[in-house]
């Protein structure tokens, strides 16, 4: 390398159904919602990230927004590749005499079929990315909160995405068990559109949704320090005109009580696959929470009770992976754990 050092940009990106992070030099450069806007007619790709993001569920016939990854997974193929392209552009500040050749690490959940690793592969090659490596997410969480990976010693990771909750246990730098389910944020958002039209005969959009469970979402119905009530408007349901309602963090709580009861089974199982040894640590160590999923109110205190453990939120949630990510890109010749092809 040496001489041509400065011909290759090195990137990590976490590449999540909600949000997509790019991190270079430790900094995080890209921070945007996964999602794309484009012509019908032509083809073209209008809008990448926020400002996609501000027409989801406003756009007219022409132009259509897509959330290319579901369930943690590629779901359309070509709207990723431009996504993971338009994103890259977004770093270059100055426009440089040629492209510099990509060295990237990517996250993916670790419960990805080959064929699902394939797609994540093909789309950054086909962005230029001339070495790509991959990392499962529990243990880029793990590396960005700061533990470890490499002792023998056991660690449970949780990473509560938009599209995935990966749940692993973590020792000696590899995935001792892990469970992966296809029931995140995405579904706490959708449970409270549900809830609205059900319960209150309003019709509310995602985005709408979404900020509900920003604002209002609880995993219990008694907290210690509960957010304001928040006012949701919306279509109702009986007479087409639209209105607003008051919602309270409980009654959140109440709509996404099967869900997260859904995580926690698979928390139960994952620890019942346990070994001993690490099972013995992880009494002492206790659960990691990494991901956006994590920050909802009272997850950690719900969590704790159904398993009797000490349940620590990382600092930063929502860049937790993103930032393992990131170390284990400077560590590339050291981490065993890197899937390279």
């Amino acid at each position: 390398m040496g001489l041509f050092d400065f011909l290759t940009q090195e990137i990590a990106i976490d590449l999540g159904t909600a949000n997509t992070l790019i991190i270079q030099n430790d900094k995080v450069v890209v921070d945007e919602p996964s999602i794309v806007a484009k012509n019908i007619q032509t083809g073209k790709i209008v809008a990448i990230g926020k400002k996609a993001q501000q027409m989801h569920g406003k756009t007219h016939k022409l132009i259509e927004t897509v959330r290319p990854l579901k369930d943690g997974v590629i779901a359309d193929f070509q709207s990723a590749e431009s996504m993971i392209r338009g994103m890259i552009k977004m770093i270059k500040g100055g426009k440089s005499m040629f492209n510099p050749s990509l060295r990237m690490v990517i996250c993916i959940p670790s419960g990805i079929t080959e064929v699902e690793k394939r797609a994540v592969r093909d789309s950054a090659e086909h962005a230029h990315a001339k070495e790509v490596y991959l990392i499962h997410e529990p243990m880029a969480a793990a590396i960005g909160i700061g533990i470890d990976v490499e002792e023998p010693m056991g660690n449970m990771i949780i990473d509560i995405g938009g599209g995935t909750s990966e749940i692993a246990v973590i020792a000696l730098g590899g995935i001792v068990c892990d469970k992966s389910i296809r029931v995140a944020g995405d579904d706490f958002t959708a449970d409270i559109e549900e809830y609205m039209r059900r319960q209150h005969n309003i019709l509310v959009g995602e985005r709408t949704a979404e900020q509900i469970k920003i604002e209002v979402g609880a995993a219990m119905t008694e907290l210690d320090n509960p957010p304001a009530d928040f006012a949701v408007r919306g279509r109702d349901l009986m007479t087409g005109i639209p209105k607003e309602i008051v919602v309270t963090y409980s009654e959140i709580a109440h709509a996404l009580d099967k869900t997260i009861s859904k995580i926690e089974e698979a928390i139960l199982s994952a620890l019942e696959m346990t070994p001993p040894e690490l099972s013995a640590d992880i009494y002492k160590t206790g659960i990691y929470l990494a991901g956006g999923g994590s920050m909802l109110r009272g997850l950690d205190k719900r969590i704790a009770i159904k398993t009797k453990l000490p349940v620590h939120i990382a600092e930063d949630p929502l860049r937790a992976v993103a930032r393992g990510t990131s170390i284990a890109l400077k560590n590339i010749d050291r981490f065993q754990f890197l899937i390279r092809d």
